[in-house]
């Protein structure tokens, strides 16, 4: 069993790696920064995509971790992705960290 806090230390310095990487390569970013969020939903018991008829504690983050997502797999399908989008898409995960970050889900 892990001891409290560790996943939320391991979150946090995680991200001070991508917040770096950011800066030079957003594009690139975008798949370690939908692993990172994605891991923390999972964490936290949220589903990582929307269900039709079913009521989530959280459809918001939900929602928002989807159109974030499909920015990303559009860029890793090597669609050409409008800057605009992407930005978007990082906010998103950005938004969503520290929602996630801070959320007292904790399982």
């Amino acid at each position: 069993m892990q001891e409290p806090g560790l996943d939320r230390h391991e979150w946090e310095t995680e991200w001070q790696d991508l917040e770096e990487r950011l800066a030079d390569d957003p594009y690139d970013a975008l798949f370690e920064l939908d692993d990172l969020v994605a891991r923390m939903m999972e964490a936290r018991g949220l589903p990582l995509e929307e269900r039709e008829a079913q009521n989530e504690t959280e459809p918001e983050t939900v929602r928002q971790f989807v159109e974030a997502r499909r920015i990303t797999r559009r860029v890793g399908d090597g669609e050409e992705v409008d800057p605009g989008d992407v930005g978007f898409a990082v906010n998103a995960y950005r938004e969503l960290y520290g929602v996630l970050l801070e959320s007292g889900l904790d399982r």
